[in-house]
């Protein structure tokens, strides 16, 4: 088991490492991160970067099976943990603002779903305008290109529906983004795509974590949030088709996208 979870680690940093290549973020950064976890993306900004500052809108004590505060107080303790600040319960739209561009970059790897609709990202997307120079972001594509990838993607929209029902939330996938959508929200918040990439995902394993929650109480909560009848028969047909999928195939993780973004009319550094 212990062996698996090194497994699990090495892939999902080799990851991230490829997301910090398609950056190309640049030596002695000051980078202010967005949703950063249980830092794995931390981790590996702070490797290049002089300066990390963390967030995250979840206590200390979320998350399994080491809490945020758990392992970020291991990385502080490691060579890496002078370099990195971690906040966590922050909230940048209610926290007193950052200076003018006072950051190089502000990053968001992977957390854009965890936002409650398109106001609120718009919104967060808008601050880190006013304080950094660049937007390094990634995310999952929405649109498949296998039917390998159709779980994984049935897995989130079923998410995502039965989300649309709270009124707040930890989950992980609560808003499924495309990507034309996150596009049309930048350019409305004042940032240019200045370059974008394509990372390889085959190997991650966020097809069947997702597969896996959706399975095990999606339906139960959109019971017991009273969803209307016909939605329910609709998710329940969707988590059907999923499973049958599942036993069909071998399912494979979503591609994904990483772009980096600028003010409207600036170069990217």
């Amino acid at each position: 088991m212990q062996q698996r979870a090194i497994s699990i680690e090495a892939i999902q940093n080799a990851y991230r490492r490829q997301l910090a290549g398609c950056w190309q973020i640049a030596s002695g950064a000051h980078i202010l991160e967005i949703g950063c976890g249980q830092g794995d993306m931390t981790c590996v900004l702070a490797e290049t970067a002089s300066r990390v500052i963390a967030v995250d809108i979840a206590e200390r004590s979320y998350g399994a099976p080491l809490t945020l505060g758990e392992a970020t107080d291991i990385i502080k303790s490691g060579p890496l943990g002078e370099r990195i600040d971690f906040r966590f319960e922050f909230d940048i739209l209610r926290e007193g603002s950052f200076s003018p561009d006072i950051f190089d970059y502000g990053v968001m790897a992977h957390c854009s779903w965890y936002f409650s609709g398109e106001e609120e990202l718009a919104a967060v997307l808008s601050r880190l305008r006013s304080c950094c120079r660049q937007l390094c972001f990634a995310e999952w594509d929405l649109e498949p290109q296998s039917l390998e990838q159709v779980p994984h993607l049935l897995a989130v929209l079923v998410q995502g529906q039965v989300e649309s029902f709270k009124s707040s939330s930890s989950a992980n996938v609560r808003t499924p983004f495309s990507r034309n959508q996150l596009e049309r929200l930048l350019s409305t918040s004042g940032w240019e795509i200045a370059r974008t990439c394509t990372p390889e995902t085959s190997g991650l394993q966020d097809a069947d974590w997702e597969i896996d929650v959706c399975l095990s109480r999606s339906l139960q909560e959109a019971q017991d949030l009273k969803v209307p009848p016909r939605l329910y028969s609709l998710l329940a047909s969707e988590v059907e088709l999923m499973l049958r999928m599942k036993e069909k195939l071998s399912p494979k993780p979503l591609g994904s996208y990483a772009l980096v973004a600028t003010h409207s009319g600036t170069p990217a550094i």
